[in-house]
């Protein structure tokens, strides 16, 4: 559960230990091309949606992949990802975004019997802020350059899941919240309301990835400890916490178990990403 380029490191993690992986992801994008077609169409955000669909059909590499993040320049659809685009276009030919999301998951050949990339909502939302001084701040792209979050909201409230993803939480063996940005990013998809219920009352062992360092603005200065505290704060409770070991960030008081392990890749030019390898490693030795 999440968005962004976190949520793929789990699923690609989650494909190599995983029987079935139900992702789950927040549509509350507002920014570059995901934007633009949400404000021309009416349509939850496609972009996070298309990296997840190629990361669980393990497409990524693949032409048809690789196509699904092509971006044009120089024409009418400079900046769009062909991605966003095909998923606003089968959205309108089908006339639902779920359907259209389950097309090109079998466009990219996912097999459904491994797993399925789900919309935490298939209504329009946006995200809303409020700072610790009071301000207010609307969008996802403004909350995530903003320091000083005490609490964010779906706007509208009340927005449902697709049907049948409650279920999906509740049959769960674990449910993975992150790697990604807390605020705009996880509980993006963890306050729609049925999820959030479901969240709260699951059997599932519940981990929190935590990210390998805090966030410019977002989340600068927080310790493992203000990561977790935030999504307590929005009724979120991690049964344990994973962290990369010898990462910056210090620990804190948790109040969960924390698992620390080699995460992240040690690849120079990647060197704040997670490790799908070692992630799923790690992931699978604590459901055991």
């Amino acid at each position: 559960m999440g968005g962004g380029r976190g949520l793929t490191a789990t699923l690609r993690a989650a494909r190599r230990y995983a029987a079935h992986t139900t992702a789950i992801v927040a549509t509350a994008d507002d920014s570059g091309s995901t934007g633009r077609l949400r404000s021309a169409l009416r349509i939850p955000a496609p972009g996070d949606l298309r990296r997840c669909l190629a990361a669980l059909a393990g497409a990524e590499e693949e032409p048809l992949g690789q196509a699904m993040e092509y971006r044009f320049g120089g024409t009418d659809v400079e900046g769009h990802a062909l991605g966003n685009l095909l998923l606003a276009g089968l959205t309108a030919v089908t006339g639902d975004f779920l359907t259209a999301t389950d097309s090109t998951a079998a466009l990219l050949g996912l097999d459904p019997e491994r797993g399925r990339v789900v919309p935490a909502t298939v209504e329009p939302v946006d995200l809303s802020a409020v700072t610790s001084d009071g301000t207010r701040v609307s969008g996802q792209y403004a909350i995530s350059k903003t320091a000083g979050i005490l609490r964010v909201a779906l706007d509208p409230p009340g927005v449902k899941p697709p049907d049948g993803l409650a279920r999906a939480i509740h049959a769960a063996d674990q449910v993975v919240l992150g790697p990604g940005s807390v605020y705009t990013s996880i509980l993006a998809a963890a306050l729609v309301d049925d999820l959030h219920t479901a969240l709260a009352s699951t059997r599932a062992q519940r981990v929190y990835v935590c990210n390998l360092e805090p966030e410019v603005a977002e989340t600068q200065g927080y310790d493992v400890a203000a990561h977790v505290d935030a999504l307590r704060a929005h009724g979120v409770e991690p049964d344990l916490v994973l962290v990369h070991d010898g990462g910056p960030l210090p620990t804190g008081y948790v109040g969960v178990p924390v698992v620390r392990a080699d995460l992240a890749r040690s690849d120079p030019p990647h060197g704040t990403a997670h490790d799908s390898g070692k992630l799923a490693a790690a992931l699978a030795a604590v459901l055991a």
